[in-house]
């Protein structure tokens, strides 16, 4: 070891450096509550007051039981709209919209956005905040890679006050939704080409598992380094019946794939089925890395922090929740039904995302969209490699009574080249609703569930 004889003197200063940090760190912590809310959104309204103060989040009405619709218990139902934006009053509202939303509505006849008041519905459990405090003193931790995530009390926001984009993408990623979503029907449904008329629908099963989501208060540093993990299975049409995939997510390096392929009996680890690869059945439409608007690593893009601004994004959408609508009166040729997106001005953190130096991607450019109440990721846009818009994706946020925070699976995706769209990971037409789960009782949140050989154990059944 170098020996100095100002070593003292340099190890009280840098002992006064770490301290002074630490205060700064705990100061800022102190944010939230105050001007802040407990996950680092601002409590007060905007200036014109559209946006209302941050309250006691009231969004529901009591005798809510799984298996009754929840629309009905929205304390909101009754909302009607402010207004509508189409392609006659767009540039009006340019400001507030993001650019793939803009061409979406200029571009697509008979696209409207319906714009009810705003209502800030997103709460979180207690334990939730006491970890998301932890976090912004100081617990929380990105590696020197500069996007994994080293540390974090779980299950809590890691970064409720980002410094950078790769932080605000983390808060996306662990936002509390209880240990998983249990999804027993969804339909991925992708519109015709244009010129024909036939839909590619496919009816799955999903399950999401949070291993970090359970009650209480945990260091992520002493769980697996997983974000998540999922099942995955067709139950039609014919030629994709019966295949299925478990799906790894981890926090510190690229996801890992098991698929089943009923016509071999065999699993086969697949190492390329991750980040820009096609998914099986969809016609190049539908990438890995885009369901619930972003998924899986982010380690080929460098991640920019723009900063905040009003939007209008999907909120309290329960239409597009809704099991018993009908396919044909929801899914239009070019649009999910209007009256199944509902619309509000909030604040949204802009993340943008740029492919690095030496890799590769379909979409080398990417603009993320982020509710500040609930970060939840609500809207992207994606650019191709000639630089121009080519995708727009929306989901939508709802508050859910289970775990007494907002969710936002379900989701529209929208090739603004080739003028047609997809949705999926919600139950809208299924017959079914989603389950969300805030214990670790059931096989199918717990580890062992998503192994290569329990994955032919199931399939084989």
């Amino acid at each position: 070891m170098f020996n100095s004889p100002h070593r003292p003197a340099a190890a009280a200063a840098i002992a006064v450096f770490l301290q002074a940090a630490a205060g700064a760190a705990f100061a800022d912590a102190g944010r939230l509550g105050g001007e802040l809310t407990g996950v680092g959104a601002e409590r007060a309204a905007s200036k014109d007051g559209i946006i209302p103060a941050y309250g006691a989040p009231d969004a529901h009405l009591p005798g809510w039981t799984p298996g009754k619709k929840r629309e009905d218990f929205f304390k909101y139902k009754s909302d009607k709209p402010l207004f509508s934006i189409d392609a006659t009053n767009v540039d009006k509202h340019a400001d507030k919209l993001s650019p793939g939303q803009v061409a979406l509505i200029k571009q697509t006849k008979g696209y409207r956005m319906d714009v009810y008041p705003t209502r800030r519905t997103c709460g979180n459990p207690d334990f939730v905040l006491e970890n998301t405090r932890k976090n912004a003193a100081g617990a929380a931790k990105l590696g020197e890679d500069g996007w994994s995530l080293k540390d974090a009390v779980v299950p809590g926001v890691p970064f409720p006050m980002p410094a950078n984009g790769a932080q605000a993408m983390w808060n996306t990623k662990l936002k509390y939704a209880g240990v998983g979503i249990d999804m027993p029907k969804v339909l991925v449904a992708l519109s015709p080409r244009k010129g024909a008329s036939e839909w590619v629908r496919a009816s799955t099963t999903q399950i999401y598992y949070y291993p970090w989501g359970k009650k209480g208060s945990t260091a992520l540093s002493q769980l697996p380094p997983i974000e998540y993990h999922t099942y995955f299975a067709y139950e039609a049409p014919t030629a994709l019946a019966g295949q299925a995939l478990v799906y790894a997510a981890y926090t510190d390096k690229a996801s890992e794939t098991f698929y089943y392929f009923p016509g071999q009996r065999r699993v086969r680890r697949m190492p390329t089925y991750s980040y820009d690869a096609p998914q099986v059945g969809f016609e190049n439409q539908y990438t890995v890395d885009e369901p619930r608007v972003f998924n899986g690593t982010m380690d080929r893009f460098e991640w920019k922090l723009v900063g905040k601004k009003e939007m209008f994004i999907g909120y309290n959408a329960f239409g597009m929740y809704d099991p018993d609508a009908g396919f044909d009166a929801v899914a239009k040729s070019d649009f999910i039904e209007p009256a199944q997106r509902r619309y509000e001005l909030h604040r949204v953190w802009v993340v943008e995302a740029t492919v690095k130096q030496g890799v590769r991607h379909v979409a080398p450019k990417r603009t993320f969209y982020i509710d500040e109440d609930s970060w939840s990721l609500v809207a992207a846009d994606d650019y191709d490699a000639q630089g121009k818009l080519w995708k727009l994706r929306e989901a939508f946020v709802i508050p859910v009574q289970e775990t007494g925070s907002c969710d936002n699976p379900a989701f529209v995706q929208y090739n603004l080249l080739e003028g047609r769209y997809l949705f999926d990971q919600g139950p809208l037409a299924t017959g079914k609703d989603l389950r969300w789960v805030v214990e670790a009782n059931e096989p199918k949140f717990r580890d062992a569930y998503y192994t290569a050989d329990n994955l032919r154990a199931i399939s084989e059944r």
